[in-house]
């Protein structure tokens, strides 16, 4: 082993790092509000997995994290915590970011020799963010292992997920809904024309069923009821069969507990609200595109992915409101992190993609 390190100290610095590329797993990942995926070059999406923490308040100690983790929330003792380290799609406590990345690239390596852990990682991030949010994530994958980290623009990569020719001159319109931001971008040339990153989103969603059910029922929910309600019997525009679930929690009069009957057109008013906002976001981005672009997004159609796209009917109140064809695509819960895959297997050639940092710098 000391031999085989010795001959890489001694190739030239491009080499030695396509050389490290070759021992190393280069990894993508979309480090969503809701979940982490990590795509590995030549493997695939190897993990899928909620983006929360379980932490010790008194030791410090993390104790769980993802699935395992998620199965806590709502239901933990006073001195520990289930959260989520990244808030609207940000980061929003460093260090259990930091911890969280370095326990998904363990996995990912954890049947490689220990010396050559370091990969090269490409980080889908919401198009809004600050330089110090950019910062933030790129020096949490440094200190959980990274060799090199890159950033891409969400939309961008689920564009490229999906398979759009992003880098010809030609409109292409896509609605990424995640968990904590709903990306809305024009992509043409290989770069962002105009968009808009709401901070509406999945779990805005999931507020406004809590909100609902204590307005409309007196009955208070959790997190996690309202999102079964969503995924249940989500939807944003009428449907042709009726669909109603049992939902329960506590009765804000009495205290004590309470079941009721929900249909999907309480769930659709209660969903109404965040719907309103991005759908008419999608609208003031159409009206921003240039005439061009809108010729190309006509023939093409407005493409959905993330999550929060899965919301029955949604295409259809999007189409029916832009007067546009809208279209999901294919497995819409993956496409930033195989789009970031993609870039990865070609990254010499799809470097113009990426968001401008430091680690840019070493592609050119």
């Amino acid at each position: 082993m000391k031999n085989i390190i010795e001959k890489i100290k001694k190739v030239p610095h491009v080499a030695t790092g396509a050389l490290f590329g070759k021992l190393s797993k280069d990894i993508g990942i979309d480090l969503g509000t809701a979940n982490t995926l990590v795509y590995v070059s030549g493997k695939g999406i190897v993990i899928n997995e909620p983006s929360v923490v379980a932490i010790n308040s008194r030791t410090g100690q993390i104790l769980a994290i993802g699935r395992e983790a998620k199965r806590m929330v709502g239901k933990t003792p006073g001195h520990i915590s289930a959260t989520k380290p990244l808030v609207d799609g940000v980061v929003s406590d460093f260090e259990v970011t930091e911890q969280m990345l370095r326990y998904f690239i363990e996995q990912v390596h954890k049947d490689s020799f220990s010396l050559l852990l370091r990969p090269r990682v490409l980080i889908g991030i919401p198009s809004g963010v600050t330089e110090v949010e950019k910062r933030a994530v790129i020096d949490a994958a440094m200190n959980a292992g990274a060799r090199e980290a890159y950033l891409i623009d969400e939309p961008m990569a689920a564009s490229i997920g999906a398979r759009l020719p992003v880098t010809d001159a030609g409109g292409n319109m896509i609605v990424d809904i995640g968990g904590g931001t709903a990306e809305i971008a024009v992509i043409s040339l290989g770069g962002v024309v105009v968009a808009r990153s709401l901070r509406t989103a999945g779990d805005e969603m999931n507020e406004d069923v809590v909100r609902y059910c204590r307005d409309e029922f007196n009955l208070l929910i959790g997190e996690r009821t309202a999102e079964e309600i969503k995924i249940t019997i989500g939807n944003a525009y009428p449907l042709k069969k009726p669909l109603s679930m049992i939902i329960r929690g506590r009765d804000l009069v009495s205290g004590l507990p309470k079941q009721l009957h929900m249909t999907d057109e309480q769930a659709r008013e209660a969903l109404s609200r965040s719907i309103r906002v991005i759908v008419n976001s999608i609208k003031t981005i159409i009206e921003e595109t240039p005439p061009e672009l809108i010729a190309d997004i006509m023939q093409k159609g407005i493409i959905l992915a993330g999550g929060g796209s899965l919301v029955r009917g949604l295409d259809k109140l999007i189409a029916n409101q832009t007067e546009m064809p809208v279209r999901m695509m294919e497995d819409p819960l993956t496409a930033v992190v195989r789009g970031t895959g993609i870039v990865l297997e070609d990254i010499e050639n799809l470097k113009e993609v990426l968001v401008e940092n430091d680690q840019q710098e070493s592609l050119r």
